[in-house]
């Protein structure tokens, strides 16, 4: 078992294809190795090392997973969203102390114009002879190289989404990262022959660990694309063989809508689909499969668990519509507000324990008296275990709709919005009322038009009266995070702020 992320990358075979980007780069496992040390020597030399945070804003491609890895060996990664405005840039750069920040040649202006004076500032590009190139204007300290990393050093820090608060700073230790990574190896018995197709963002924890970091440790393929584009998805994955991709559900509906009647060419190698970072609904779990001919797998993850907490196996143990699967080398349970466990079947807060999960929030000791409880870590989420250990999560805790004291999950709303035909996404909320405190309200984004009557006359067919919405609102998307998480909240006040 690997304890650092050197040990992980030093498990592919010399010889062995590691990253391929279309009309890019190909690395070698030996290839990707020597110019991971190269970078991360490079940094040393640039004065940065352990503990220092390196910003990265680089849109997906070799040089994001490239100086990913050589700043997590040197320092500390800190990669960010390259499509920030420069006030987010900058608030970034101040909570996590950057001490250098990482861009493409003539991009990224306004990470640029937000780093703190002082801060070093280095362009990374692959040159057409398959060189990592690297030019700063700072001074450089020839002979110095980066020493390595112990499993208790930080290699990433990240924040929260912050869906329902102010993000929080998550330091992720080498170990919890590697930890992370086999867990999901074992889950979905990774090997030397799987091709990952990787189509998440490299700036957060799905697309870095399940779609990347973990094929690295399984000695397979990593295929990146520079962007995602539904209609060049398949063609890629049958000209790189790939064998599995993770996404959120918000991908796999795009393929689906692009797919023809047809199984699509490059899915015939399909091992799994694997699903997470967001809600899938069983009507979606079941088109994708009918669709592509693979098991849809899906899976639990979070920032404060290195991703991966819980997923549905491999057939052929079964795979169970609307829940996340079960625990993959983490301990799951559920509790209640005081610290109780709870039985199956019983809703409460999931908590989690194993050593993929954080130690604590950095420098917040207020976050951290509120997120622990005896060692196990409150997700936020609500949900169920059943007698076998499969979960199924009813929302986050912070927006169940409380309509008169009845608690109602809004992810039960989007599932039965999806089943009618005319609805190809949806989102569930509370809005104020004057009576009950709350009602339900839902967003939708509609594939035909269809009159508010029919939506609350399907919604009255599946659940009871007071869950039903009150009020629709049609809109041409539904907001969402880089990541592909709904924000209620945010959905809420955008939709009841306008008249």
């Amino acid at each position: 078992m690997a304890g650092t992320l050197h040990e992980v990358l030093a498990r592919g075979q010399e010889d062995n294809l590691a990253l391929v980007v279309p009309d890019g780069p190909r690395l070698t496992y030996g290839q990707l190795r020597a110019v991971v040390h190269e970078t991360a020597d490079t940094f040393a030399r640039l004065g940065l090392g352990r503990g220092d945070r390196i910003a990265l804003v680089l849109p997906n491609g070799a040089e994001v997973v490239v100086t990913f890895l050589a700043a997590a060996l040197a320092g500390t990664a800190a990669p960010l969203n390259p499509s920030y405005t420069e006030d987010e840039f900058r608030f970034s750069f101040e909570d996590t102390g950057a001490r250098a920040l990482v861009v493409p040649p003539g991009g990224a202006e306004a990470a640029r114009r937000a780093l703190p004076e002082g801060a070093v500032l280095i362009e990374a590009a692959f040159d057409p002879s398959g060189r990592l190139r690297l030019e700063s204007a700072a001074p450089s300290q020839p002979g110095r190289t980066a020493s390595e990393p112990s499993p208790d050093d930080v290699a990433l820090v990240l924040h929260t989404s912050g869906t329902t608060s102010r993000p929080k700073r998550v330091p992720l230790r080498h170990r919890n990262l590697a930890a992370s990574v086999d867990n999901i190896i074992r889950t979905y018995a990774l090997s030397p022959a799987d091709v990952s197709l990787c189509v998440m963002p490299l700036f957060h924890v799905h697309g870095l660990v399940a779609s990347t970091l973990s094929t690295f440790g399984s000695g397979g393929t990593v295929v990146v694309p520079t962007r995602f584009n539904p209609l060049g998805f398949w063609p890629i994955a049958k000209a790189h063989r790939a064998t599995w991709y993770s996404a959120v559900p918000t991908i796999h509906q795009l393929l689906l809508a692009r797919a023809g009647s047809e199984r699509p060419a490059g899915s015939e190698r399909l091992r799994f689909i694997r699903s997470c970072s967001s809600s899938l609904s069983p009507t979606t779990m079941q088109e994708l499969e009918a669709r592509f001919g693979a098991p849809v797998l899906e899976a639990y993850g979070m920032t404060e668990a290195a991703h991966q907490m819980a997923s549905n196996p491999l057939p052929p143990e079964p795979r169970l519509p609307g829940s996340v699967g079960r625990g993959t080398g983490v301990r799951i349970a559920i509790m209640d507000e005081a610290g109780t466990f709870l039985p199956p079947g019983v809703h409460g807060e999931v908590v989690i324990q194993g050593p993929n999960v954080i130690d604590g929030y950095e420098n917040n000791p207020e976050a951290n008296a509120a997120s622990f409880t005896r060692g196990w870590f409150r997700t936020g989420d609500q949900g169920t275990l059943d007698e076998v250990g499969y979960l199924r999560l009813v929302g986050r805790i912070k927006e169940l709709i409380n309509r008169g004291g009845e608690k109602i999950s809004p992810r039960e709303i989007d599932e039965v919005l999806l089943q009618h035909p005319a609805v190809a996404e949806a989102v569930a909320f509370g809005i104020p009322h004057p009576t009950w405190g709350e009602e339900v309200a839902a967003a939708v984004v509609l594939k035909q038009p269809v009159a508010e009557a029919e939506l609350a006359r399907h919604c009255r067919e599946h659940l009871a009266d007071f869950k039903v919405p009150r009020r629709f609102y049609v809109v041409d998307a539904i907001p969402r995070t880089a990541t592909g998480k709904i924000q209620r909240r945010n959905v809420a006040a955008a939709l009841t702020a306008t008249p």
